[in-house]
């Protein structure tokens, strides 16, 4: 063994004799018993709070890129914010944004010694434990004594436990944290996460919730404020604990003035300040919308889902950004429109009962106030012209006091509630109690009773370019009933479906100069059902043989029946089907309207005409983005390049992404556009002629008449509504899409085509025009068409080799001796002497 070696192990020998040496020296005395009996504890010690406490604690790494759920917001047309999707009302700011003063207010309330410490204040929690010690089995909580870095510990990563447990769990992961983020970065994530009551998450939102202010537009005592609610929002609610809630403001505010946080002219100034709270109210841009972001809202659940545990784009906690097509002002239009028109139908027929009904506490007095909050939870409000919803607080033998949303009362005269109850007699003061929900209007100093409407109806406007919904109104207002009529409502769209039905047939060989015999028509439909006759709107038995353009612009049944059954059933619920209206069994009663569906289908329908036959379903949203900016719906979606550029390059124009599809042949779409342009300018609507600009559009009148429907437009705009009873029921004898319908839609197009330029529409490729009787369907060579809407000679639009000769028009359903004897062309000279269209519509009915 070399003698370096055994140097070495000599030396290690003689230490190992000393340590041991020592280690006898020491257990032979009572201290080093003691010392080694305390470091066996602590092992023991450490040993157990591992295995209980901190062995499956959650990782502070994820804090480094935490996203707190955050509502989805949605943007209009023009990228504006109309509405929020939200269960925690967030706004997350980063911690520059955050006023100085606001940080400090929250520093003196919460954690004097923030950025001393490093996560945990030691002599807090000594007081936190003695307190702990002094209330055990008094069933008072002790107070927590914990930094802004265990409540960001405590909120986000172990829960709210009351117990030493998690105080302890939220010590460890205290120190943890401040190990791994910046002090900045702590208050940041405090700050947008704090709980501060009314829905608030974040102090941002509940600069929103408590001031209806942005957060740089508080003063100092509103700072103050808001950092005393960590302590518990409803102990200092601005409005029930009003003294408490000052108190403790005055508190922070002297804490700050103490800590040199701020000078004593700005204490002295906020000291004297009122709270300047506001009543808790939903927020302005959550008013806006109505159907079309309830739509939007069902439309996201489905593809992504509530809440976190659905994925990480869900709608109540995925931050999305929604690009959606809304129009605020045709929103505006066409909401007023079908309002007014609900309105005017129901006009005179009494009123429907309260809005609703909550029973109010005892001793419930307009001076009390008992009455608001009861009121305020059935969230019912109107935003039509000047109504509003108010509660009856009391009713006596010639007034009722009644209260609104912003707590404020008012009083409503016998004199101004004497309409009758609707169905069962007697006048309106009479019928109402307290607790009753009502809507009034301002009449001079006092209010007036008002009636919603109980008919009922639907509107949607679209783009038929592109598909995209524009405008959607489900109802009287979404604030008193969420059921989407545009959407949701089955309902029988009688004569709007023919130019569905005469469009399979143009695309089967008919032309619109085909003549089919407006007669009676019945069919066998088997032992059990026995024979089917069909018959025209008012009973009428039919007026012969008529070109099928005629029948179109004067809504004939028989004549439909006919042409559906010559080019067969199978055909025409095909064209439905693709069309997007729904799917049918072939039966002949589906080309009257007899078969369901929605005013956004029919709207999508008449679109895809308008558009040369192109089209897809329709759409509310244009594309979804993530919290970051990056598109996740639709898929593989693609940015228009260019699109937004302020001046053309000189190269080919940018275009943007086609997503829609031939749907019906181009030709055949727009000899029905052309057909229906009669419909205004000759037919059931002529109510819209004097709008004057291209329109094709086709009313239409279920049996009953349960539902009237109107549905057409320009190039620009497509629109269509309904009105009809929820419960369907007789609108009564006289109700028709003409004469019901079709001034909603002339009431909405009088603003909504306010400025655009009066585009006709475009004939694709193939299109030969050619003049005709339109009487006959006979081509015309001695005369040429006019303005006047009733000239006997039109042009009319023709698939190549279908136009008609010399020879005699095609006839449907007629004997061919009858169909070829010729008409006399009448005189453009004389028009006056010529049987009128709409005169013998009037006669003889013609609407489904």
């Amino acid at each position: 063994m070399p003698a370096s070696d055994s140097s070495v192990n000599f030396r290690l020998h003689r230490e190992t004799n000393r340590l041991r040496a020592g280690v006898r020296w020491l257990w032979a005395r009572w201290w080093g018993k003691l010392l080694a009996v305390l470091a066996a504890l602590a092992a023991i010690g450490y040993a157990l709070v591992w295995v209980l406490v901190a062995r499956d604690l959650p990782s502070v790494d994820k804090l480094r890129t935490y996203e707190p759920p955050l509502p989805t917001n949605v943007r209009s047309v023009e990228g504006m914010p109309i509405h929020s999707y939200a269960r925690e009302r967030r706004v997350e700011l980063s911690y520059d944004e955050y006023p100085p003063l606001l940080v400090r207010a929250f520093l003196a309330a919460e954690d004097k010694s923030f950025f001393e410490h490093h996560g945990v204040d030691y002599p807090g929690v000594a007081g936190a434990v003695i307190d702990y010690v002094s209330k055990l089995g008094t069933g008072k909580r002790a107070k927590g004594g914990s930094t802004i870095t265990q409540q960001v510990a405590k909120n986000l990563l172990v829960g709210n436990e009351y117990s030493p447990v998690r105080k302890l769990r939220e010590a460890i992961l205290a120190y943890r944290i401040e190990d791994t983020l910046t002090k900045q970065q702590i208050l940041e994530l405090y700050l947008n996460q704090i709980p501060l009551g009314r829905n608030a998450f974040g102090v941002a939102a509940a600069s929103h919730a408590y001031f209806d202010k942005e957060l740089t537009e508080l003063t100092l005592g509103q700072f103050a404020f808001l950092a005393i609610l960590p302590k518990g929002p409803s102990l200092f609610d601005p409005f029930r604990n009003t003294e408490r809630a000052l108190g403790r403001r005055n508190y922070v505010l002297r804490e700050m003035l103490k800590n040199r946080f701020i000078e004593q002219a700005q204490f002295d100034q906020a000291n004297a300040e009122p709270i300047g709270a506001v009543l808790r109210q939903t927020p302005k841009f959550e008013r806006v919308g109505g159907y079309f972001v309830e739509e939007v809202r069902r439309q996201l659940i489905d593809k992504f889902g509530e809440s976190e545990r659905d994925g990480p784009y869900s709608v109540y906690s995925g931050g999305l950004w929604v690009r959606t097509s809304y129009d605020p002002q045709l929103q505006q239009y066409a909401q007023k429109a079908l309002r007014e028109g609900l309105l005017r139908y129901d006009r005179g027929r009494g009123w429907n009962g309260p809005l609703g009904h909550v029973d109010l506490p005892a001793g419930a007095s307009a001076e009390s106030g008992g009455w608001l909050q009861p009121f305020l939870n059935t969230n019912i409000g109107l935003d039509y012209e000047d109504w509003r919803a108010a509660i009856v607080i009391a009713r006596g033998d010639n007034q009722a006091v009644i209260g609104f949303a912003d707590g404020k009362t008012g009083m409503l005269p016998r004199w101004a509630a004497q309409m009758p109850v609707r169905g069962k007699g007697g006048n309106v003061f009479s019928a109402i109690v307290p607790g009753d929900i009502i809507s009034v209007a301002p009449e001079g100093d006092v209010f007036a009773m008002r009636a919603i409407p109980r008919v009922a109806g639907g509107m949607v406007v679209e783009q038929p370019s592109t598909g995209r919904v524009l405008a959607m109104q489900g109802g009287f207002d979404a604030r008193l009933n969420s059921f989407n009529r545009a959407t949701q409502a089955m309902r029988q769209p009688g004569s709007t479906i023919k130019p569905i039905v005469y469009s399979a047939a143009l695309e089967n060989g008919l032309t619109p100069a085909s003549i089919i015999v407006d007669a009676p028509y019945c069919v066998y439909q088997g032992a059990r059902l026995g024979q089917k006759c069909f018959r025209n709107f008012g009973g009428g038995q039919g007026s012969g043989p008529h070109t099928l353009r005629w029948g179109i612009e004067q809504s004939r049944n028989l004549m439909t029946v006919r042409a559906a059954s010559t080019v067969g059933m199978d055909h025409v619920v095909d064209t439905i089907s693709r069309m997007g209206i729904g799917k049918y069994p072939p039966y002949l009663s589906i080309a009257l309207g007899a078969g369901e569906t929605t005013v956004q289908r029919m709207v999508n329908a008449f679109s895809i005409i308008a558009n040369q036959g192109r089209g897809a379903p329709s759409t509310l949203i244009d594309y979804v983005q993530d919290r970051h900016g990056k598109v996740v719906w639709p898929e593989n979606w693609r940015a228009c390049a260019r699109c937004n550029a302020p001046d053309w390059n000189g190269r080919a124009m940018p275009r943007p992404v086609v997503r829609q599809r031939q749907v019906i042949d181009a030709v055949t779409a727009f000899q029905m556009v052309h057909i229906t342009e009669g419909v205004i300018q000759r037919g059931t609507a002529t109510v819209l002629r004097d709008l004057n600009r291209p329109i094709m559009g086709k009313t239409g009148t279920s049996t009953g008449p349960t539902d009237v429907w109107f549905i057409g437009g320009t190039p620009q705009i497509i629109a269509g509504l309904y009105i009809g009873y929820d419960s369907p029921k007789s609108l009564g004898g006289y109700a028709q899409g003409g004469t019901l319908a079709a001034p909603i839609f002339k009431a909405f197009a009088e603003k909504a085509y306010e400025g655009l330029d009066p585009l006709p529409f475009r004939a694709p490729a193939g299109v030969r025009f050619v003049r005709i009787d339109r009487g006959s369907g006979r081509p015309v060579y001695g005369g040429w068409p006019s303005d006047d809407p009733k000239a006997a000679v039109i042009w009319e639009a023709f698939k190549p080799d279908s136009e008609p000769r010399r020879a005699v028009a095609r006839s449907v359903g007629a004997d061919p001796a009858v169909a070829a004897r010729p008409r006399e062309v009448a005189p453009q000279a004389n028009p006056a002497k010529r049987q009128s269209d709409s005169d013998f519509l009037q006669r003889q009915g013609g609407i489904y």
